[in-house]
């Protein structure tokens, strides 16, 4: 299993119930597969660096789950079917990025540290 993180920008018209909805809907089609959710994270009504289909806004979600590699093109198949995405984002996670994520959840701080000569 692999690590991935999502990123969906859903349409800004959807109401708090059918954004919650939509995430259930992702979460339960990775356990569905033998996958595991890592970590939800919605983010809320974002501005856009550019319109996309007329839209200045968008509902962000990022999700973090670890997944056989075959599975991503079955979620990329439902994310096209849904029209209320706008844009999606998969990303695989190296082993230090997954040690970042998860030192960014406990809180950890992330001071660099100078090497002295």
């Amino acid at each position: 299993m692999n690590n991935y993180e999502l990123m969906v920008i859903f349409t800004p018209v959807l109401s708090e119930e059918e954004f919650k909805a939509a995430q259930k809907k992702f979460e339960a089609l990775v356990v569905e597969n033998g996958g595991e959710v890592v970590h939800s994270n919605p983010w809320g009504l974002k501005s856009l660096a550019y319109p996309i289909a007329k839209k200045t806004t968008g509902l962000y979600w990022v999700m973090e789950y670890k997944a056989p590699s075959s599975f991503n093109e079955k979620l990329k198949i439902q994310l096209l079917r849904d029209e209320s995405q706008m844009r999606y984002m998969f990303t695989a996670l190296d082993k230090y990025a997954v040690e970042y994520n998860a030192r960014k959840k406990s809180g950890v701080s992330f001071k660099t540290q100078k090497a002295e000569a």
